[in-house]
């Protein structure tokens, strides 16, 4: 749990310090638990985000926004319709925890003052957005509607009062004294961890907290709060009081030895000594934005890519298992040439066969050694006929390999192209990425056209890169970005790479007339892995060569080419 109430505590002293009084300029609704509000300041524009993601849930001024829908769901046009153009003249928290309401002074159709609260509530996958009236506390919508089916004991719908959730027995550090608070902890058992007493004890801490006042009260030693310990215990309790009271806390994040974000926390955090990196920000609201930035890109990325990776899944597996069919029938006409000899060896002894027969034994003059050779036959039809019939099963096996050889090599091609695709799928960063690989999907028939008239996706330019030795390089986003970059966009002289043998971008780097530097063929290479299936690996193939080198074959799928002259560097 990143965001506990002390921490939401100090975002709302930010929030009221830079937005009160602004007016709400414009709201989104990037996905069905998040909301953006645009608020008009006095010294600019302040985004401010409203999320109930059950793994994510918080308010903060964020940098970096979800991309919109085309169509707005009916929740954000209900909140543009009350809140359009509303001033925010009040942060309020309830207590130290996490609930926090945003009230805002709007003018209804007929010209009147009403005063509106967005109640924020930040708790886990119970988490909730709530629109109500301020003076009467009638619920106008919510987020996430809860009716009968989900909970019996806390009603939140329309035309419904609204209730505050269920608070839990512990105290809070606004209203309880220091003595108050370590006697409840003392209270709990002995051989409890104190880190677990604590949790228990105080209202609007995380775990981290709770565990860094065992660190520094404790530091490893007994847990039986005598003596000097409790008096430790006092003056740590002191500092969190004051920290709560006066927002005087430092915002610090806690991270892996991968370099991923852990946690973060309203003070220093001490207890893992050297085995994590602690890092002090520079603002409460811009730290749990950055906490949580690529975590939830890369979450609403994966549900976003979802439905896309389960056709591209159900295609390549559709093609997978026309192909093995496709091979056992291809396994069964290398056996042809077996009819062709039946049908000659009939043929010479069509005088010795009697009509009826089921079979018929004859001199093989096919066979070196003069063996002989048993030819079951069809007894309903004459021995010419079933001469015909070996000679038409051989042709018949003949065209089959002919036309199994070409439909596999397309086959093995398309399982390629779809290879591609998902490798771009995963790659993905943003939604106008999806929709352009949407976008060639339909083009290639395996999306059906969307009716009526759709807007067409801004097409991203390719990546853009600059060697340490002064060489711009170009990276592909897709595949037809691809085909683009390589085909159309660059020159003949300049050099192209690619990843041996394994998915990915096609990379340029653009020569302007001189010769390529080898630090330049490195980076490039170095970008050409990462932006492929090979992403993490190490000493990758890489292939490199002009761009007149590289040719698209004739009705081949967006992406494919062929390329000669070309060298491979190891990265």
């Amino acid at each position: 749990m990143a965001l506990d109430g002390v921490y939401l505590r100090h975002i709302k002293q930010e929030i009221e310090k830079e937005a009160l009084g602004a007016r709400v300029n414009q709201i989104y609704q990037p996905n069905r638990d998040e909301l953006v509000m645009t608020l008009r300041t006095y010294s600019g524009t302040k985004k401010l985000l409203l999320s109930a993601r059950a793994n994510s849930p918080r308010v903060n001024f964020c940098e970096n926004t979800p991309e919109n829908p085309a169509q707005p769901p009916m929740f954000c046009m209900l909140l543009r319709k009350r809140l359009g153009g509303g001033k925010l003249i009040a942060v309020r928290q309830l207590r130290c925890d996490r609930v926090l309401f945003l009230d805002f002074a709007c003018v209804n159709e007929l010209g009147d003052e009403v005063f509106l609260t967005v109640a924020c509530e930040i708790m886990g996958m119970y988490s909730n957005i709530i629109v109500l009236n301020r003076d009467t506390q009638l619920i106008i919508d919510a987020l996430k509607r809860v009716d009968l089916t989900v909970s019996s004991k806390r009603l939140i719908l329309p035309n419904l009062k609204y209730e505050l959730p269920e608070e839990q027995d512990k105290l809070s550090l606004l209203t309880a004294s220091p003595e108050e608070i370590a006697e409840k902890i003392k209270s709990f058992p002995a051989e409890m961890a104190l880190s677990k007493a604590a949790l228990q004890a105080i209202q609007g801490i995380s775990p981290i907290v709770a565990r860094e006042l065992e660190y520094r009260v404790t530091e490893g030693a007994t847990n039986r709060l005598e003596g000097a310990l409790y008096d430790k215990l006092l003056d740590f309790l002191f500092y969190l009081k004051g920290t709560c009271e006066q927002c005087s806390g430092v915002p610090y994040t806690v991270y892996r030895e991968d370099g991923k974000p852990m946690d973060v926390a309203f003070l220093e955090i001490r207890q893992y000594g050297g085995f994590m990196r602690v890092e002090r920000g520079d603002g409460f609201n811009a730290v749990i934005d950055r906490f949580y930035d690529e975590r939830d890109r890369q979450e609403r990325m994966r549900v976003k890519t979802h439905s896309l990776n389960k056709l591209l899944r159900n295609h390549r597996d559709r093609v997978a298992r026309r192909l093995q069919k496709q091979h056992t029938e291809l396994q069964q006409c290398a056996d042809r040439e077996a009819l062709r000899i039946r049908g000659d060896l009939l043929q010479a002894n069509l005088y010795r066969v009697e009509r009826g027969a089921d079979s018929v034994t004859v001199e093989n003059f096919y066979d070196e050694n003069g063996g002989t050779l048993t030819i079951r036959l069809n007894p309903a039809i004459s021995p010419a006929a079933n001469a015909q019939r070996f000679y038409k099963d051989y042709q018949k096996a003949k065209n089959a390999e002919s036309f199994l050889t070409e439909q596999l090599a397309k086959g093995e091609e398309e399982l390629r192209y779809f290879d591609s695709v998902l490798d771009e799928v995963s790659r993905a960063e943003s939604e106008r990425e999806l929709a352009q690989i949407r976008e060639e999907l339909t083009e290639q028939g395996y999306l059906r056209k969307p009716k009526g008239r759709q807007p067409k996706p801004t097409a991203l330019p390719p990546l853009e890169f600059e060697s340490s030795d002064g060489f711009k390089i170009y990276v592909g986003r897709n595949n037809r970005q691809n085909d683009k970059l390589t085909l159309k966009t660059a020159a003949k002289n300049d050099v192209w790479l690619h990843t041996k043998e394994i998915h990915g971008s096609h990379v340029i780097i653009v020569t302007d007339g001189r010769e390529v530097s080898d630090t330049a063929i490195l980076e490039a290479a170095r970008l050409a892995v990462y932006h492929s299936k090979a992403r993490g690996s190490s000493n990758v193939p890489v292939d490199y060569t002009q761009v007149k080198n590289v040719s698209k074959p004739s009705g081949a799928k967006p992406g494919m080419v062929i390329y000669v002259k070309n060298k491979t560097v190891y990265v």
